[in-house]
């Protein structure tokens, strides 16, 4: 179990608390995590008063950033790199005359240990030190969820969504009165920065719980709170290849991705790609499950009958639109709006595929043109999507067919990157010199034909490449 002596910084604030004769209290969720046997990197620490000009000279003494976060309250952060991690160090100000006051203004049971730092040495058990005032020992033993007050949620409404990172995180389970209560609060948690509101979100998508807690999310309409598009999605019926609605079925999709990505959790070049860092602490492997909720958004708006069936023609294309409407309402990064509209703009094109037996080398190349650096996760999305999709007009041949051509393309993706950077033969200035065109439109159509046909292997030589750029310039 985690010591003292495995945190120098720890160590730092024990020391000062000791020189300053002020009692320092390590709270929540570091100590939910030391008695699980996890080691953590996000340290809260409670102190009666003072708690802003304690932190400012605690950031002073380790070099680090400090961060004012709640004058009025006394809240402030200190944020310091330490052995390739990023660590937090939160301080507050009792919010009651009391440590039992103060710890009753927590969320859940769990998180309202306390541990008073000054009367620890660097040597013990952290855990075995753990105040338990709120009776969270009992709820961690039963992998329990529990409020410590009813007013938890109105004090802060983020802890709605909090309920549910930390089931996802845990595996831990809601108890009923705690649910009940955040089933009636839930309209509250749009009165929460759109900012912390994210961060809390994706800690569920990252999760390998996600699609579970998606659904308990959705069941008492708090998933709609923070995508409140989503709800476009409901009771919209399918076509015959399809068993389930728009909704539940893109529920599904969800569930099916995290069996794609367990199936692929022994590949590393996989993981390494799902898990990059796109902003702060959010991955690929979030985003990728957040595109598989809202793949079929566009679906709505563009459901259509046709003599015997429903068509849903370009609902990739309205669905891009409605992704970059919550991308943006959500807060997610320009990088992160961009994949996401990529990924759901082309997540039928591995179905496509798959219509062929055998898909032509021109057919592939558009594919990782088109899709860029999405390709591997659109791929693992058409699984999941395919997977999804059981109704009576599908079938088991055609399902692993498709798989198939997705795995193919997947490990394409990857063994593209150990290969040398594909180089045009020729470009825009052999464009000017060489055959005298003069600079415009015609040069992107000219260069992309040419490519396509180097990338097949239609040509090999810059003759060839000039030749064929010639005769696509002439042509009308």
């Amino acid at each position: 179990m985690p010591t003292l002596a495995q945190y120098p910084f720890v160590l730092t604030i024990q020391k000062m608390a000791r020189q300053k004769k002020v009692d320092v209290f390590l709270v929540g969720g570091f100590l939910r995590d030391a008695a699980l046997n996890k080691a953590g990197h996000d340290f809260d620490f409670a102190l009666e008063k003072g708690a802003i000009a304690f932190a400012r000279t605690f950031a002073k003494t380790i070099k680090g950033a400090f961060v004012l976060l709640d004058e009025e309250h006394g809240c402030a952060r200190v944020v310091k790199k330490a052995a390739g991690a990023i660590e937090t160090y939160d301080f507050a100000d009792f919010r009651a005359p009391s440590l039992k006051g103060d710890l009753s203004h927590r969320d859940f049971t769990i998180n309202a240990f306390a541990v008073k730092l000054n009367d620890l040495s660097a040597d013990t058990e952290i855990a075995e030190h753990i105040l338990d005032l709120c009776g969270g020992m009992k709820d961690l033993k039963a992998r329990r969820l529990r409020m410590v007050r009813a007013a938890t949620f109105k004090e802060d409404p983020l802890r709605l969504l909090r309920g549910f990172s930390l089931r996802a995180q845990l595996g831990f389970v809601i108890e009923p009165k705690t649910l009940a209560q955040i089933k009636k609060d839930k309209d509250l948690l749009r009165n929460v920065a759109r900012e912390r509101i994210l961060d809390e979100f994706f800690k569920v998508l990252q999760s390998p719980r996600a699609a579970d807690n998606l659904r308990a999310m959705d069941k008492i309409a708090l998933l709609e709170q923070i995508v409140p598009q989503v709800t476009i999605m409901y009771r919209v019926k399918q076509g015959g290849y399809h068993h389930l609605d728009v909704w539940p079925h893109s529920l599904e999709t969800v569930a099916q991705l995290e069996n794609v990505f367990t199936e692929y959790a022994n590949d590393a070049e996989v993981n390494e790609y799902l898990d990059e860092a796109l902003a702060g602490t959010r991955t690929r492997r979030g985003l990728l499950k957040l595109a598989a909720l809202l793949h079929d958004i566009g679906k709505p708006q563009t459901r259509k009958k046709e003599k015997d069936r429903m068509s849903f023609h370009s609902h990739e294309h309205v669905g891009k639109g409605i992704s970059r409407s919550v991308a943006k309402l959500i807060m997610l990064s320009s990088r992160e709006r961009m994949m996401l509209e990529d990924i759901v703009l082309w997540h039928l094109r591995p179905g496509y595929l798959s219509n062929f037996k055998k898909p032509s080398d021109r057919a592939v190349f558009r594919y990782f043109r088109d899709t860029k650096e999405e390709a591997a996760a659109v791929a693992l999305l058409s699984i999941a999507d395919q997977r999804s999709t059981r109704g009576p007009l599908s079938s088991k041949a055609d399902e692993a067919h498709h798989i198939k051509i997705c795995r193919k393309l997947i490990a394409q993706f990857f063994a593209a990157k150990k290969v040398e950077p594909f180089v045009c033969l020729i470009n825009g200035n052999d464009l000017i010199k060489k055959l005298k065109i003069k600079p415009g439109p015609i040069f992107g159509k000219i260069l992309q034909g040419v490519e396509e046909a180097q990338a097949t292997g239609k040509i090999t030589t810059k003759d060839e490449a000039l030749a064929l750029a010639k005769k696509i310039a002439t042509s009308k």
